[in-house]
């Protein structure tokens, strides 16, 4: 009886698990052909399309975050974010933005990538939007790590 237990429990959960989640998901991602139903393109307005995160020390990562706001009357999906390099990693909101709504694309720098000095980055978004997607930017100044104070050497 334990035997039969052991096997039917962790079924009878995986099922309730996948039964309460599928619901409104399916609805809410972007449907396959997002970039190319133009019956269905919308509007949007970035409320921030360039970013200058200040100055920082090499080595600090700094997270930037875009809004944007679908201004249509049909869900906005932002279905490709791409940082155009190696030092951005980017997350975008998945589901679907409703009209009136808001959306976002949250970035991270890691400025241990590259050398010290100004820097200028973009990340490539595409959304199912009449208006053109824009190309986020961000720049700012990476430092050179402070140097160390070694007490053991000797000043001459």
């Amino acid at each position: 009886m334990k035997r039969v237990l052991f096997f039917i429990l962790p079924l009878l959960l995986l099922i309730i698990f996948y039964s309460c989640n599928s619901g409104d998901a399916a609805a809410k991602e972007a449907p396959a052909d997002v970039a190319t139903d133009s019956a269905n393109f919308t509007t949007v307005k970035w409320n921030d399309t360039a970013v200058n995160f200040g100055t920082v020390v090499k080595g600090e990562k700094v997270h930037i975050k875009y809004t944007c706001t679908n201004t249509g009357n049909k869900p906005l999906f932002i279905y490709s974010v791409r940082p155009g390099c190696g030092c951005t990693v980017a997350d975008y909101t998945k589901a679907a933005i409703m009209p009136g709504k808001t959306g976002e694309v949250n970035a991270e720098f890691d400025s241990n990538h590259g050398n010290p000095g100004e820097v200028h980055k973009s990340i490539a978004v595409q959304t199912n939007t009449l208006n053109a997607s824009p190309r986020l930017t961000f720049t700012g100044t990476v430092n050179p790590p402070a140097e160390s104070k070694d007490s053991t050497k000797k000043s001459s």
